[in-house]
């Protein structure tokens, strides 16, 4: 007989994998491959470049068009230099919260839907219910961008698709988007004393992060939508790099930023205002001492906003599920709307406080953990024509 889990223990095991998003998941990927199997599930994978990492996908049902996609992703974020006061990757109950690194963002609601999928496999589902484990979504919803282009070319379409992100089970219709760059200026090197013959990549750098500051300033006084905390599009500028000593120009300098927009703010007006900045307004001084000079942003990571439906199934049977009259809107980003453009109706909704993510001595409430297991206890009615209205 396969082996089994209650919730909690499903949440020990996935836990006691360190799948810190600069780490292979495959581990995770295997043992959820083989259990799931084992109930008869049948699974793709999709891999990372470099084979080592994994998306996993998994249906249970009948293998048609329609039903939900539960999603979730596998990675976590580091832990270095965090105060934690038990092993991050060991689940320790205390006061009624499980403690360690994942347990609210977000591998409880992946436990809790692979812990109940004996029992949903004993049931004679007429609509099929999916699970979706992707990587990398800590650093950009990297992964599941090929989960998605694999289901559209090669498997039936689901009809929605739940996001278990951490809401404390409130239903939520719209998220900010994400956009991930990386600005590299090049400029010109001499001695620190001879200004005149070299071209300060870092000078440069600090008038561009200047840009973005007074940019976010400006988004900050023009904007107010009270769906989100905060109201408007935020900026920050996560790491830099540069220069080689103290007295010399430096060459050279990079920084990392992103910005969260609002979904009805114009992420590509965004990105052309900066260029704009860098282009006619920075670069031309670097130049007048350094033909050579130049600055060059990439785009790392994109993650579209999830939007409000106008006619939303999986609004409409989460609002079922949970009884909830209304829908949030939350700031952080998830594959939502990445799943959203494909084609699919989408929302959030899951186990655990978005408070609680990231943090040191990271934990979820067990309370949550059980209101999560009753919501998909109600999905598997609602996929066996129970109380399917």
């Amino acid at each position: 007989m396969p082996e089994h889990y209650s919730p909690v223990q499903m949440i020990e095991k996935l836990i006691g994998f360190d799948t810190t998003s600069a780490k292979s998941n495959l581990e995770l990927i295997d043992f959820a491959e083989n259990y799931l199997q084992a109930y008869g599930l049948t699974t793709r994978r999709t891999a990372s470049d470099d084979g080592k990492k994994a998306n996993l996908f998994a249906t249970l049902g009948p293998e048609r068009e329609g039903g939900v996609v539960l999603s979730g992703h596998t990675d976590v974020v580091p832990v270095d230099g965090q105060p934690w006061d038990s092993d991050p990757f060991e689940v320790v109950e205390k006061d009624s919260r499980l403690y360690g690194r994942g347990t609210s963002d977000m591998k409880s609601f992946l436990a809790v839907a692979m812990a109940l999928v004996p029992e949903f496999s004993g049931r004679s589902l007429s609509r099929p219910i999916h699970l979706a484990l992707s990587y990398d979504e800590e650093v950009g919803c990297l992964g599941v961008g090929r989960l998605i282009e694999d289901l559209r070319a090669n498997l039936p379409l689901p009809a929605m698709v739940v996001i278990g992100e951490p809401t404390s089970m409130r239903l939520v219709n719209a998220h900010k988007g994400c956009q991930v760059q990386r600005t590299t200026v090049t400029g010109l090197d001499a001695h620190s004393s001879q200004s005149h013959r070299g071209a300060s990549a870092i000078m440069a750098a600090g008038r561009l992060v200047g840009f973005l500051a007074d940019f976010a300033e400006e988004k900050k006084r023009e904007q107010d939508d009270a769906r989100f905390e905060p109201p408007h599009t935020t900026f920050n500028v996560g790491l830099i790099e540069g220069g080689t000593a103290l007295n010399i120009i430096p060459k050279r300098c990079s920084f990392t930023w992103e910005y969260r927009a609002l979904p009805d703010d114009d992420p590509a007006d965004i990105r052309a205002r900066f260029d704009a900045y860098a282009s006619d307004r920075v670069l031309p001084k670097l130049r007048q001492s350094a033909p050579e000079a130049d600055i060059v942003t990439e785009q790392l990571a994109r993650v579209p906003p999830l939007k409000p439906e106008g006619d939303s199934p999986a609004e409409d049977l989460v609002r079922r599920l949970t009884g909830a009259n209304e829908c949030a809107a939350v700031a952080f980003g998830t594959e939502g709307g990445l799943f959203q453009e494909a084609g699919m109706s989408t929302v959030v909704c899951g186990p655990g406080s978005i408070d609680q993510a990231h943090q040191p001595n990271e934990f979820i409430d067990l309370s949550q953990v059980e209101e999560c297991r009753g919501f998909l206890l109600r999905l598997a009615d609602w996929a066996a024509g129970e109380a399917a209205g």
